[in-house]
C-alpha cells in the first residue's frame, strides 16, 4: 500500500482524496495545511486522514497541490531527507534559483522531485523531442476578456469594450510568470520540458470570440513541427481550476502503484 501525504486540501486536493477512497493500492493517510486551518479540515477530510502541519517523517510520497509557498516551505526539506514528491504549483519554478535549489535538495535526498503536466497535453512529445534539439517553443494562452479581471491587463485595456481578439503580453516564459501568477503553471511547465523559461515565448490573448480557457502549444525542432490547442473544461467544485490538473495528479499517483504505465 502506497501511502500518499497530500500538500493542500483546496478543490484539488479534496477531488483526489475523494477519486483515491477505496483504492486497492494507495491511500491518502495525510493532508498538509497551515496550522490555523488543520481543525477545520480534519472535519471536512474524515477521520480516516490525519491532517497536520508539516509532511510527516514516515512519509512515502507527497503530492503538492497548495500553491507556491508550499514548494519551499514544505517540498525541499522533504526531498532533502529523502522523500520522493510530485508538484503541480510548476509556475512557481519560474523564480530564479529554485529549479536548481529543488534539484540540489532531491540529489542531497537521493530521491526524485516529479512535475506533473497539470492541465496541458503534449509535455511528453515536448520533453522527447528536446533531446534532438529544440529550435522555437511558442505558448499562446486565450481567455474570454472577463477572464483576464484583475490582473495587468485589466489596467491596459478597457476589456468590456474589446471587439476582436487582442494580445496583452508577448514575453519569456519566466516574464509572463512574474506578470501573470495565476497563468504561470502552464506556460512555465511547457517552458521547463522544452527550450527553459528564458527562451519559451508566451502570448495572452483577451478574445471575445471565446467562452472557455484555450491553450496552443507550437514546436519546431530536429524531429519536425508540432501544434497542440486544448479548450479543457474547468472542475465542478472549482470553475478557476481545470479538471485535467486532477486527472493528471491521479494518472500520476495510478502509475506508482500500476504494473502498467503510460
Amino acid at each position: 500500500m502506497l501511502r500518499v501525504t497530500l500538500i493542500g486540501f483546496g478543490a484539488i486536493g479534496q477531488s483526489l482524496l475523494a477519486r483515491t477512497r477505496g483504492h486497492a493500492a494507495l491511500r491518502i493517510t495525510h493532508i498538509v495545511v497551515p496550522h490555523a486551518r488543520v481543525a477545520d479540515m480534519q472535519v471536512k477530510a474524515g477521520a480516516e486522514v490525519c491532517v497536520t502541519d508539516g509532511v510527516p517523517a514516515d512519509a512515502q510520497l507527497v503530492l503538492e497541490c497548495a500553491g507556491h509557498k508550499a514548494l519551499t516551505e514544505h517540498v525541499m526539506p522533504a526531498l532533502a531527507r529523502g522523500v520522493e514528491c510530485a508538484v503541480l504549483s510548476i509556475g512557481a519554478l519560474s523564480e530564479p534559483g529554485l529549479v536548481e535549489q529543488l534539484d540540489d535538495a532531491a540529489r542531497r535526498g537521493a530521491t526524485r522531485l516529479h512535475l506533473l503536466s497539470g492541465a496541458i497535453g503534449g509535455v511528453d512529445a515536448i520533453a522527447a523531442a528536446r533531446l534532438a534539439g529544440l529550435d522555437e517553443v511558442t505558448y499562446t494562452g486565450r481567455k474570454p476578456p472577463q477572464g483576464w479581471r484583475g490582473t495587468p491587463a485589466d489596467r491596459q485595456f478597457d476589456l468590456d469594450a474589446l471587439t476582436e481578439p487582442t494580445q496583452i503580453l508577448q514575453a519569456t516564459a519566466r516574464e509572463a510568470a512574474r506578470l501573470y501568477p495565476k497563468n504561470a503553471n502552464v506556460a512555465a511547465t511547457i517552458a521547463l520540458a522544452g527550450l527553459g523559461l528564458d527562451a519559451t515565448t508566451v502570448r495572452l490573448i483577451a478574445d471575445p470570440t471565446v467562452s472557455e480557457n484555450v491553450h496552443e502549444i507550437a514546436v519546431r525542432g530536429a524531429f519536425g513541427a508540432m501544434s497542440l490547442t486544448m479548450r479543457g473544461k474547468p472542475l465542478a467544485d472549482n470553475p478557476k481550476t481545470s479538471a485535467l490538473t486532477v486527472l493528471s495528479a491521479l494518472r500520476f499517483l495510478h502509475n506508482q502503484v500500476g504494473p502498467t504505465t503510460i
